[in-house]
C-alpha cells in the first residue's frame, strides 16, 4: 500500500479490526519512510450478479428496481416499509444463494410474486398485471380466479 503523503511503497499495518458494518476490515498503517499514519479499508471483492433481461441483454442486479416495483404495487395497501424491506431481503437471499451468477428476470419476478401473494393479494395482482403484461380484463379475472380457488 502506497503512503498517501509521500508515495513510498513501504508501509506497515499497526492495527486491524472489523469496520462498523462488519463487512470490511479497518487497518491503521504507518509509512516506513515519513512515519505518518493513515487508515485503509479492505473489502471482499465479489463478482456482481447479472440479470438476464427478456431481450437477452444483461445488466448488473439493482435492488432499487425490485424495491420500486414492490412499493408501487403496495401503494395504499396495509403493508409497512419494514415488511417490504424484509421481503426484499428474503428474495435477495434466495437469488444470491443460487449457483448461477446470471439470473433471468423471470426467476426474480416469480420470487417477487410468490412473496407478494403471501403478503397482500391486491399488491400481488397489481405486480402480476405489470410483470405478466396483462392485455385485458379477462386476464385479470383469470388471475383473481386462481387466487379465489386457493
Amino acid at each position: 500500500m502506497k503512503c498517501p503523503f509521500c508515495n513510498a511503497a513501504d508501509t506497515k499495518v499497526i492495527d486491524s479490526r472489523p469496520a462498523d458494518d462488519n463487512s470490511s476490515i479497518r487497518r491503521r498503517r504507518q509509512c516506513e519512510t515519513c512515519g505518518k499514519r493513515f487508515t485503509t479499508y479492505e473489502k471482499l471483492e465479489t463478482m456482481p450478479l447479472m440479470v438476464i433481461k427478456k431481450d437477452d441483454s444483461r445488466e448488473p442486479y439493482d435492488r432499487s428496481k425490485i424495491e420500486a416495483g414492490i412499493i408501487h404495487s403496495c401503494h395504499k395497501r396495509p403493508v409497512s416499509t419494514q415488511q417490504i424491506k424484509a421481503m426484499i431481503d428474503e428474495i435477495e437471499n434466495q437469488i444470491f444463494n443460487m449457483e448461477e451468477k446470471e439470473v433471468p428476470t423471470s426467476v426474480i419476478g416469480e420470487l417477487v410474486m410468490k412473496k407478494l401473494q403471501m403478503l397482500d393479494e391486491v399488491a400481488y395482482v397489481r405486480f402480476a398485471s405489470v410483470y405478466r403484461e396483462f392485455k385485458d380484463v379477462n386476464t385479470f379475472i383469470e388471475e383473481i380466479g386462481k387466487l379465489l380457488k386457493k
